[in-house]
């Protein structure tokens, strides 16, 4: 595609293609705090696209084995619609998604109530899914860094791998 997110998408093929080590694209605003249905036809559908135009990229040109690819925002979205037809932050549940490097795709692991308020199946905490990226990337878990003080801050202070992908 030629939209902005399409570019950074193919880019950032190309730089894993000249072996930079990790690569970050970001897709600019996603807040839907109104017009939620408007709005999202439009993101998700992008989304969609993209990211499987990016997978099928990466698996023909055989890199996709050796790339994670890791699709994640700041929080999720309530369930329900606010006064504007919007859907609000909610960091109670939300969805990540993950493929390649030594990831097990084809799975879900988790659900939550049937309104999507909470976890009600294999609740996960964000250093559940951070112990899984360092564990696919070969990063040492246990890797602290220095504060402005010179005490060490572990890069991640609790979780673990997800074993169900790796």
């Amino acid at each position: 595609g030629s939209s902005q997110f399409a570019q950074q998408c193919l880019i950032a093929r190309r730089l894993v293609e000249a072996d930079v080590p990790f690569v970050k694209v970001a897709r600019a605003w996603w807040d839907s705090h109104g017009q939620n249905f408007e709005t999202h036809l439009e993101l998700v559908t992008e989304l969609d696209n993209v990211m499987s135009a990016l997978l099928d990229d990466l698996s023909e040109r055989g890199l996709l084995e050796n790339t994670l690819v890791v699709v994640m925002s700041e929080m999720g979205r309530t369930p329900g619609l606010n006064p504007r037809g919007g859907r609000d932050h909610h960091p109670n549940a939300w969805t990540n998604f993950l493929a390649g490097g030594s990831i097990k795709g084809g799975q879900v692991i988790g659900a939550t109530n049937r309104r999507g308020e909470v976890p009600s199946e294999r609740p996960l905490r964000p250093g559940d899914l951070h112990h899984t990226i360092f564990h696919v990337l070969g990063i040492d878990p246990d890797v602290a860094f220095l504060n402005h003080a010179g005490r060490p801050v572990p890069a991640i202070d609790h979780g673990e791998v997800i074993r169900e992908l790796v």
